[in-house]
């Protein structure tokens, strides 16, 4: 099944070709050339390459790996069963440290499971190294930032436009060796579109290029049209109709359409009523981030909308 998904089937396995700004990518070079792995925090928003960057290190050093998605695997003993098990068990390659993966750490609880985390790292220092990726930081208890080395992947608009150019090379290479046709512009307008999340492109090219040539229904975008009509469906309150807009606009992101809702707020909310649409819009795109169901987030988000707040 991996691959089948190009996510996987072209995920970098070296530091070099992974594809991040010039001074992060000094950062894990040095790490390499050291040959020696620290705890590690690696931080920021989905598909900039966390997760890629921790199994490139693993596998330039030649070091076991144990990878848990914590988003799944939570609970403590759960935790502590299967790290004592790895990390009590004879290395593949003596004289090397063992290298626990904790994927999506921010869903680990912050009053039980990290704190009993903290302990793991002290109990097994001596055969062990943790790397732990998160979307926020700031969901992470100090104990554990003080244990690591936190590492942050930020992007400016200099870096981004670089990183672009980059990608480009990388989804023409992919997209000819997977003998799907495509027209350039509409390549880098994707990639323009969902940038820095690399994954995010990478799955959406996938996605419409099934008949063998990429399409340009890739591009659909949320428009002041769209946005009116949603509006119009909020406004009579017609949550038959706003569900079913959601449904027919499940390809577009849901941050785009909170972020269309709230660039066109002085033209469809009531003044009296954009504070309130403001404190709704920012509490279901932080939840867009960890929710299973981003089709049941969005309709539940335009639900309190309708109901609490007044529309032209």
């Amino acid at each position: 099944m991996n691959n089948f998904l190009w996510v996987e089937k072209y995920r970098p396995k070296t530091i070099q070709d992974c594809i991040l700004p010039s001074p992060l990518k000094q950062i894990f070079l040095k790490v390499v050339e050291q040959g020696e792995l620290p705890n590690m925090i690696l931080s920021g928003t989905s598909g900039l390459g966390k997760t890629t960057i921790a199994r490139a290190l693993c596998s330039e050093l030649d070091l076991d790996v144990l990878q848990i998605n914590a988003s799944e695997e939570s609970g403590i003993d759960t935790l502590r069963s299967k790290i004592k098990q790895f990390a009590s068990s004879v290395s593949l390659h003596s004289g090397k440290h063992k290298v626990v993966l904790l994927d999506e750490a921010d869903y680990l609880n912050a009053q039980s499971t990290q704190p009993a985390l903290r302990a793991f790292i002290e109990e097994f220092s001596a055969s062990c190294r943790f790397i732990l990726t998160c979307n926020f930081k700031n969901r992470i208890i100090e104990p554990l930032h003080s244990r690591c080395s936190v590492i942050e992947f930020n992007t400016n608009k200099t870096d981004l436009s670089k990183l672009c150019v980059e990608f480009l090379e990388r989804l023409e290479y992919i997209l000819n060796t997977e003998k799907v046709s495509y027209n350039k512009k509409v390549v880098a307008e994707l990639i323009m579109k969902y940038a820095p999340d690399w994954r995010r492109v990478l799955n959406e090219c996938q996605k419409f290029s099934t008949s063998g040539e990429l399409e340009s229904d890739a591009l659909v975008t949320l428009n002041n049209k769209k946005i009116a009509e949603l509006a119009s469906h909020i406004k009579g309150k017609n949550f038959r109709e706003m569900r079913k807009w959601v449904a027919l606009n499940s390809d577009i992101d849901s941050s785009a359409i909170i972020r269309g809702i709230y660039d066109s707020m002085y033209e469809h909310i009531e003044a009296s009523s954009i504070p309130q649409a403001v404190i709704i819009l920012g509490e279901y795109q932080y939840k867009a981030a960890f929710v299973a169901d981003k089709e049941l987030n969005m309709v539940a988000c335009l639900t309190e909308l309708m109901g609490s707040t007044t529309w032209k």
